[in-house]
């Protein structure tokens, strides 16, 4: 197991990673890192709060270089496994790699701060239906659109795709994405999330999660893994609650949401009462819409 990761090393490590970092968090850390004595776990903090540079740490501590027996999906375990050093020189890599013009940063202003707080709420979910890996859940929720601002980057009109594809209420998300780019996020976020390393499960669940409608169909799909199925589930809640059909799509009515609602709380079992209950606790910590399981304002 490598000590420091030096600059070939890390060359080597962001080679295909292309989903940029978000700039302040990078100047945050760069600024941690020079005081006298850096605070690793508020260093860890930091990097949870970022989708590219946080996945860019789990492939490198899920890489053939640590040797490790069992997949990492735990920000903060890998940053403790890396070592100050090694994620500072990560982080400054990635920055160097990831530069972006100020048009694409204000793209993915509201990716970056959905990934985030979708994130927190996956996280608090879990616990709240007693999911063992909450830890898990919050990863997934930082990066199941990973392969947004892949899009973004590659095609300059895709948030108009993407307010199309939530204005459809019968065809999915990624349909309509398919139709006007011949590929979708959810494609692209598995393959990513492929390439830093993620358990395999992780990973089918970014690529499926669209297809919740036959997922949450039960004569459909009688034998689809139930602990997949619950981090579907507390993601959808998760999208719902912090209305990523708003910021993302720019619509007022979350038609995914409508379809799978009913058979999604039966399966995890929350009431509807215990679902408007999680999504008022988000919106007093500040996260969120207020949005509720009747939302259905157009």
């Amino acid at each position: 197991m490598p000590d420091i990761l030096n600059d070939e090393q890390v060359t080597k490590i962001l080679h295909g990673i292309t989903v940029p970092p978000q700039p302040q968090v990078i100047v945050d850390i760069q600024m941690e890192q020079a005081m006298p004595d850096p605070d690793m776990a508020y260093i860890a903090k930091l990097i949870c709060q970022d989708v590219g540079l946080a996945g860019t740490i789990l492939k490198v501590v899920n890489s053939h270089l640590y040797g490790l027996k069992n997949k990492i999906t735990s920000i903060e375990q890998a940053v403790n496994i890396l070592g100050m050093d090694s994620v500072i020189n990560i982080s400054n890599g990635l920055s160097i790699k990831g530069e972006m013009d100020n048009e694409t940063i204000i793209a993915l202003g509201g990716f970056w701060d959905s990934a985030m707080d979708i994130a927190s709420v996956c996280a608090t979910i879990a616990r709240q239906i007693g999911y063992q890996a909450p830890d898990l859940a919050y990863s997934l929720g930082l990066f199941h659109n990973c392969g947004v601002p892949l899009l973004i980057k590659e095609h300059p009109n895709y948030p108009d795709v993407m307010k199309e594809s939530y204005k459809c209420q019968d065809d999915r998300i990624i349909d309509t994405e398919n139709r006007f780019l011949r590929t979708n996020h959810a494609v692209i976020g598995y393959y990513t999330a492929k390439s830093w390393k993620l358990p395999q499960d992780f990973c089918d669940v970014i690529a499926e999660h669209h297809n919740v409608k036959d997922i949450y169909n039960t004569e459909l799909n009688k034998g689809y893994d139930p602990g997949k199925k619950t981090l579907l589930a507390i993601l959808k809640m998760s999208e719902h609650i912090c209305g990523l059909h708003n910021v993302l799509g720019k619509q007022s009515v979350d038609h995914e949401w409508e379809v799978i609602k009913e058979s999604l709380l039966e399966f995890v079992g929350l009431s509807v009462m215990d679902f408007d209950d999680i999504a008022a606790e988000m919106e007093s910590a500040g996260i969120g819409s207020g949005t509720s399981y009747y939302d259905q304002s157009a």
